[in-house]
């Protein structure tokens, strides 16, 4: 019952004249069928009416936040105008309709907007925009490689607003590009992402955000015409005939009108379902939803439907018999037709069911009011429903006139707002003008004091107002040069990030190059030492031993030559060192290439991780202090221990060794010169020994390879000079070493003489160059009882083969491991020891044995193991490692234990050399006597053999006779 009453009074709504009633309750009258459809028509209106106010609604709302319309707006509008662009054999103004591809973030430009085929493109990611100030209005240059396209907008507003949306769509394509790669030296897998959009400042010196300029940008401008008005010839472009052709053709087979745009060309969404769908609004009928037609008749069949409908859209969609593609659309029509009066047939069948449904509700309905009073009671509630309805009208017009009237207050907020600035700018004008007034008043009364200045006071106002106006002219290009200055530094930032972006992209590039040539050459040099592991194997047959050597000849062969590596490896270093040794036996070529591929990836790998940064460190400490006033301290020390830079070790070893003999140089100035001078007047007996030692010194360093360099020349001076400056050595075997180090690092003669100086009479402790080397000796003891406590098991392994180290470290200790270690680990062995002392020999000829420890207790063959002595160090290429075993693995290394152990040693090699000189001269005096005993029996032995040879010439005589 209450649905019936319910259905009855919505009818009533509905429906304020209602139609008779039927005596019959079975019978079904056209005027009831005519209701009902007049009712479902209503549920339809009264369905678009509930749209329209959810569209209100959601204006409203929109109005209520300003912020997200706006956002939506600039996502949604598309950056496509008209603009003028100078081009052409006669360099002239052409209007041109420009569309931004954000895929790829070119802008074409076509003839008009109807156009399918653009007549070229400019390419934005590689742009950058500008505009003369004191061009036409609107003018602006995009410039990219090679090509610089003059453009101009209708007005100066329209310009501002291509740039700035052209600089934003710059920014978005090169911000979405590539991620810079994860550096591969850390443990971390996650990429590192580009920095993100840059949230400029609204600074006063950026340009603002410039409003859209309605009827100029945007899809809505590609239906007006240009704002030129130019006609189609002065359009044409002579350098596309072919494309102007093309579309021409095509805008006269499309069949469209001259102001429809083209979608394709500048509109890449989905095209939406056209306005004049014959089924675009639903009808809800019950429970079920059905599509309906535009005009709805009392009773209508399947076929009248169809063909009121079908023959319209045929026609709209065919385009007349004569379309070239009648016999497509023949057949899409003819489904569509199908369709249609299938939709068209069940529509009639559910309205069918909905009448028989109403007219049952109906029936029940008037048994229910032949009831007493219940008459009276159903015009009661309709009476109330209308009244309802007719308050629920007025709230709505309420509604409506609250909203206009807050938009008309607000209005009137904005314009009292603007006239109240107008009111301050008219007040500061008055002013201003009371102020000149005021002036001119002043002159005035002056110029009646004193008629005589009339003349001048006129020339003077005439003067007044060219000055004036020149004056408004120069504030008019002030204003305009703000306004490009503030786009161009807009531009310049912009630029600037998107530099710094591509900057750290290719850093991160060049940092995985490096990271996987390393690794290649890792893996090339592991394969090499398979190779030589297989060579030196005895199991192999022939064949196969042929197949190694094969293999070893095209690995000294396949240096390609075409790869591209971004540190090439030259064949000297900075100070003339070979950069891969030379061996000649074959074994020793083998070697060679995997220290070489070492080399190549230590370096490789320590470029950007390690010596950039040391790099950095180096120059700032420098940069903060001058050369002069370095001074020890324990941030020095560690840098120096982590190696000095080449660009920088030259001035470091200087100020080392000019602080060491500071007392020398003080006392004599002048020393070297005098020396130089006195070795040309007299011959030191050791300079025979010096020339030749000379040609032996550095056999492998480009400097010293030819007798007649200068760098031999050099040498020659230095070492006789020291000769005559410490007599007590004159010259020792390894003197010509060190000094030729000093002299390719300082490349100065008297700074690499008293380097020399510094090492031998300073550094080093006394009479280790002397004719008995009694200190050497002895720091070779020291060093066999530190080598006992550091590293145990390799010492009892020496032991146990009768292996005597100081036939191998003896000499690295003499010349502090010159052609003993690669250049690059040398020098930093230098840096350190120059400026630590004798430790460092110490603590690197330990690091040495423990860098390849477990490779010598490999070895059980006394020869292989003097043998691998002979040459490992040049093996050696992880300077950083050494480093860390020098100075971190080696600790505590105290130096007042070093001196105790030499003192110790010294006093007991003292000893022994006494008691060997008493065996000596005991020796002496035995040799004497002996050699008085020999005299005698020699002087005996002559008259017997006279005696004999008379006795033999007298039996010959004999016997001839």
């Amino acid at each position: 019952m209450v649905r019936t009453v319910t259905m009855e009074q919505d009818c009533q709504v509905r429906k304020p004249k209602p139609a008779a009633q039927s005596s019959d309750p079975n019978e079904t009258s056209p005027g009831t069928q005519h209701d009902l459809t007049a009712s479902a028509t209503e549920e339809v209106g009264s369905a678009k009416e509930n749209r329209v106010d959810s569209t209100h609604t959601d204006q409203s709302s929109a109005q209520e936040k300003p912020v997200m319309k706006t956002e939506v707006e600039t996502s949604s509008t598309k950056l496509c105008g008209y603009l003028n662009k100078l081009g052409g054999p006669l360099k002239a103004w052409k209007a041109r309709w420009f569309v931004f591809e954000e895929k790829k973030c070119q802008l074409y430009y076509y003839r008009m907007s109807q156009d399918a085929n653009p007549l070229g493109s400019i390419d934005l990611a590689n742009a950058t925009f500008g505009y003369p100030a004191q061009a036409e209005e609107g003018t602006f240059e995009i410039q990219i490689p090679g090509r610089v396209v003059v453009l101009k907008a209708l007005n100066n507003q329209a310009m501002l607003y291509w740039l700035q949306q052209l600089q934003m769509k710059r920014w978005q394509h090169n911000t979405s590009l590539v991620k810079i790669p994860a550096e591969p030296f850390t443990t971390s897998t996650q990429p590192c992402q580009l920095p993100s959009a840059p949230q400029e400042e609204m600074t006063e010196d950026f340009l603002p955000e410039i409003k859209t300029p309605k009827g100029l940008v945007g899809e809505a401008a590609a239906c007006l015409p240009d704002p030129w008005q130019q006609n189609l010839l002065q359009k044409f472009s002579l350098k596309h005939p072919i494309t102007e052709i093309q579309n021409t053709v095509l805008n006269i087979c499309g069949n469209k009108p001259a102001q429809e745009p083209r979608w394709s060309v500048f509109n890449f969404d989905v095209i939406q379902q056209p306005l004049d769908s014959p089924y675009e609004d639903p009808v809800t009928l019950g429970e079920t939803t059905v599509p309906l037609p535009p005009t709805a008749p009392p009773v209508l069949s399947a076929p009248s439907v169809s063909s009121v409908t079908i023959e319209p859209m045929q026609e709209a969609r065919t385009g007349g018999k004569n379309s070239p593609s009648s016999s497509i659309s023949s057949s899409f029509l003819g489904l569509k037709r199908f369709s249609t009066q299938v939709r068209l047939s069940e529509l009639v069948r559910l309205l069918h069911k909905t009448l028989e449904a109403a007219q049952l509700e109906k029936r029940t309905s008037k048994q229910f009011l032949a009831a007493a009073g219940e008459q009276e009671r159903l015009e009661l509630v309709r009476h109330k429903e209308r009244c309802i309805a007719d308050l629920e009208g007025r709230l709505e017009a309420l509604h409506k006139d609250k909203k206009e009237l807050e938009q008309s207050l607000a209005m009137r907020d904005c314009q009292v707002n603007e006239l109240q600035q107008h009111v301050q700018l008219m007040m500061e004008k008055n002013n201003a003008k009371q102020e000149v007034i005021l002036k001119l008043s002043e002159q005035v009364d002056s110029c009646m004091a004193d008629p005589q200045r009339t003349i001048s006071n006129t020339m003077g106002t005439e003067t007044f107002c060219k000055l004036q106006e020149k004056m408004e002219h120069l504030q008019d290009d002030i204003e305009a040069h703000k306004i490009q200055n503030k786009f161009l530094n807009s531009e310049i930032y912009q630029l600037t990030k998107l530099w710094r972006n591509s900057s750290e992209q290719e850093r991160g590039l060049l940092i995985k190059c490096a990271y996987l040539e390393a690794k290649n050459c890792q893996i090339e040099s592991k394969y090499l030492i398979v190779l030589r592991s297989l060579q030196e194997s005895k199991v192999l047959d022939s064949s196969q031993q042929e197949m190694v050597k094969r293999l070893i000849e095209d690995a000294f062969q396949g240096d390609v030559k075409d790869v591209l590596k971004l540190n090439p490896i030259s064949e000297y270093d900075d100070y003339g060192f070979k950069t891969i040794p030379d061996y000649e036996v074959e074994d020793m070529k083998l070697l060679a290439k995997i220290q070489a591929l070492e080399i190549r990836s230590n370096n490789l790998r320590n470029n950007e991780m390690v010596d950039k940064p040391l790099r950095t460190r180096w120059a700032n400490y420098l940069g903060s202090r001058p050369l002069g006033e370095l001074a020890p301290s324990p941030e020095l020390k560690g840098l120096i221990r982590c190696g000095i830079p080449v660009e920088y070790r030259e001035q470091v070893w200087r100020w080392i060794v000019r602080t060491r003999t500071q007392v020398y140089r003080k006392r004599n100035p002048n020393r070297y010169q005098e020396l130089t001078k006195h070795c040309e007047v007299s011959e030191h007996p050791a300079s025979r020994q010096i020339r030749l030692d000379l040609h032996r010194t550095l056999t492998g360093n480009k400097h010293f390879s030819s007798p007649n360099s200068d760098a031999v020349q050099k040498l020659q001076r230095i070492l006789l000079a020291f000769s005559w400056q410490n007599p007590t050595i004159g010259y020792c075997q390894g003197l010509n070493r060190l000094a030729a180090i000093a002299l390719l690092v300082l490349k100065d003669e008297e700074d690499a003489f008293w380097c020399l100086v510094a090492v031998v009479e300073i550094i080093m402790p006394q009479e280790y160059y002397s004719k008995t080397l009694i200190a050497s000796q002895a720091d070779q003891r020291v060093f066999r009882d530190f080598l006992a406590e550091k590293m145990p098991r390799l010492m009892a392994h020496f032991k146990e083969h009768s292996i005597d180290h100081s036939l191998i470290t003896f000499n690295w200790f003499l010349v502090v491991f010159v052609e003993s270690l690669v250049s690059d680990i040398l020098l930093r062995v230098w840096d350190a020891f120059l400026y630590e002392g004798t430790k460092v020999i110490f603590r690197y000829a330990l690091a040495l044995f423990k860098y390849n420890e477990e490779e010598i207790l490999k070895i059980h063959d006394n020869l292989e193991i003097y043998l691998y002595l002979r040459f490992f160090t040049k093996t050696i290429s992880d300077g950083r490692k050494l480093m860390n075993i020098a100075f971190n693995d080696m600790n505590p290394f105290p130096m007042k234990l070093l001196k105790n152990r030499r003192e110790f040693h010294m006093e007991k090699l003292t000893a022994e050399l006494k008691e060997l000189e008493r065996i000596q001269e005991e020796f002496v005096k035995e040799q004497q006597v002996e050699r008085k005993d020999k005299d005698l029996d020699t002087a005996v032995s002559e008259d017997e053999e006279e005696i004999q040879t008379a006795v033999s010439l007298q039996l010959h005589i004999t016997d001839t006779s």
